[in-house]
């Protein structure tokens, strides 16, 4: 058992520069109530989800769209106007631009997804529609569940938590791999570690 007191208590002085918002906790908790379906989990893993959620929602630990847009005909105009002035060099097809039934697959939840085939294979991952309705990515239960499902299975680029966190084994640089690449590896293998701090200190009491 995690006392929660204690590592929201942590957490707030430690990756919250001493104030946690209301918000804040709402998703903090979501993501502490969604280990107890993943019985067993390790501690690491959870620090990392953790950490990955932090750094994808700008800290919010709410779902969140790509661009930080409220809504999504706001975030394709944001990312429309990034693509036309060269600013998304590594992006050669604009996936976020509606297809012909009107759908965007934009970035969405607690970790970004994106592109209809990534859609697609979360849908199977996780037994919910996110072809009919890839909305419902922003849905805090159901970006818990891409968050989780997308970690432990390799569901995201094909590497998974059991690769950089094991019994004789831990790469908290390495493991942004699961996400995206290299991008900011150190700034979230920090946030990594801090929440394992917290979920120890938790643990201990």
């Amino acid at each position: 058992m995690l006392a929660r007191k204690t590592f929201f208590e942590a957490v707030r002085v430690s990756l919250f520069d001493g104030v946690l918002k209301r918000r804040q906790v709402i998703g903090l908790t979501a993501i502490l109530d969604r280990v107890g379906v993943a019985a067993g989990i390790d501690d690491r893993w959870l620090a990392y989800m953790l950490a990955t959620a932090h750094h994808e929602t700008g800290r919010t630990m709410q779902p969140v769209r790509e661009t930080f847009a409220k809504s999504d005909a706001r975030a394709i105009a944001l990312l429309d106007s990034a693509f036309d002035n060269g600013r998304l060099p590594s992006v050669s097809v604009p996936y976020w631009r509606r297809d012909a039934e009107g759908k965007s697959w934009l970035g969405r939840g607690l970790v970004q997804l994106t592109h209809r085939v990534n859609y697609e294979n979360m849908t199977l991952a996780t037994g919910i529609d996110l072809v009919s309705r890839p909305e419902r990515a922003m849905e805090m239960a159901v970006a818990a569940d891409i968050l989780f499902i997308g970690m432990q299975t390799g569901a995201f680029t094909g590497r998974r938590l059991g690769q950089y966190f094991s019994a004789d084994h831990e790469d908290w640089t390495g493991a942004r791999r699961i996400i995206n690449g290299r991008d900011r590896a150190e700034l979230v293998a920090g946030y990594g570690r801090r929440y394992l701090a917290a979920i120890r200190q938790a643990r201990v009491e």
